[in-house]
């Protein structure tokens, strides 16, 4: 086993405990850090786990002795419907994370913060790739989870001015695969699993938000928290920000055709498209070059092979009476 040891924080939720199994397979020591308020949590037991409100300092700063390298995963997250009802909460509970965690990582040392932000700090962007030197020059995200995202890229750095505390700062985009459930609420779910999940209940025709022509670049589970460990275990990616993510663009029409033809759906493919929310990002892409030519990462899983796993594993659920209708 590797000396080096790690706390994951947020390690039960979809990206992060995918984080924690690859590096518990690869031979390293973990702690998990989460508070398992999510539906769709996944804790390995081969990790030491702890279940922690991060928002809570003292809590936080025992969590974090005696480890080398913090990811930190943990964060108020839903779909775009969570976004819009609940903004306060979302800035408010992140930002108490923020100052909980940040300030026990310099408590106890942390050789390096890696911080989880998210695509949505590039909500403003009206260029396209968006590049990562582009967050400090575009305006200001538009949606509370955005600009909380951003704020934690801030204290990334406002830390290491005054502590000096090393940081990376990892931007996952359209993150999707297995162990992810869907919602009934609309806008809650993540778009994939919501549309496999209103296939597999017959919902004809399939309801789209907005028009249908929003683009997204999907980006595989396990290639995300593969560039998230890459980051982390490689000395350049010291206090440097990457986008990590597919570059492949596609509408969401398209997407929805897609999955309805992987899922072999008998009746024609027809859409109703219902309105969408008031800040619905209409287009998001990632220039990921930087990512390649620093640590020689790149994202491996191609849409439609990882759409195939997603829809058979939502099919084993539904069968097992763990999606509702």
């Amino acid at each position: 086993m590797s000396k080096i040891k790690f706390l994951v924080t947020g390690g039960a939720g979809f990206i992060g405990s995918e984080i924690v199994r690859q590096l518990l397979d690869a031979g390293y020591y973990v702690r998990v850090a989460d508070d398992l308020s999510k539906k769709d949590i996944q804790v390995d037991r081969r990790a030491e786990f702890v279940r922690v409100d991060l928002t809570d300092y003292q809590k936080t700063q025992k969590v974090f002795e005696s480890v080398d390298i913090v990811i930190a995963a943990a964060a108020k997250i839903g779909g775009i419907g969570y976004f819009h009802k609940y903004p306060a909460t979302i800035l408010s509970e992140n930002n108490k994370i923020y100052s909980s965690t940040f300030e026990a990582a310099v408590k106890n040392g942390i050789k390096r913060f890696v911080y989880i932000s998210s695509s949505m700090v590039f909500e403003s962007a009206s260029t396209f790739p968006s590049k990562e030197e582009d967050v400090r020059v575009i305006p200001p995200p538009i949606t509370s989870y955005g600009f909380a995202k951003l704020s934690g890229e801030w204290y990334c750095h406002a830390f290491w001015d005054e502590y000096k505390l090393p940081f990376s700062i990892c931007r996952p985009f359209n993150a999707y695969g297995i162990n992810e459930f869907p919602e009934r609420e609309i806008g809650y779910a993540h778009v994939i699993p919501d549309l496999v999940r209103k296939i597999l209940n017959g919902q004809y025709p399939l309801e789209l938000l907005g028009d249908g022509n929003q683009t997204r670049c999907f980006t595989h589970v396990s290639d995300v928290a593969g560039g998230i460990t890459t980051v982390a275990l490689n000395p350049k990616a010291k206090n440097q920000d990457f986008n990590i993510g597919q570059d492949s663009e596609i509408k969401m029409i398209d997407l929805a055709k897609k999955i309805w033809e992987i899922m072999e759906v008998k009746k024609p493919f027809k859409a109703k498209f219902i309105p969408g929310f008031k800040y619905d990002i209409k287009r998001r892409v990632p220039a990921v070059s930087k990512a390649k030519r620093l640590l020689g990462w790149e994202p491996k899983v191609k849409l439609k092979e990882g759409l195939k796993e997603v829809i058979n594993w939502l099919k084993e659920q539904k069968l097992q009476g763990k999606i509702e209708n």
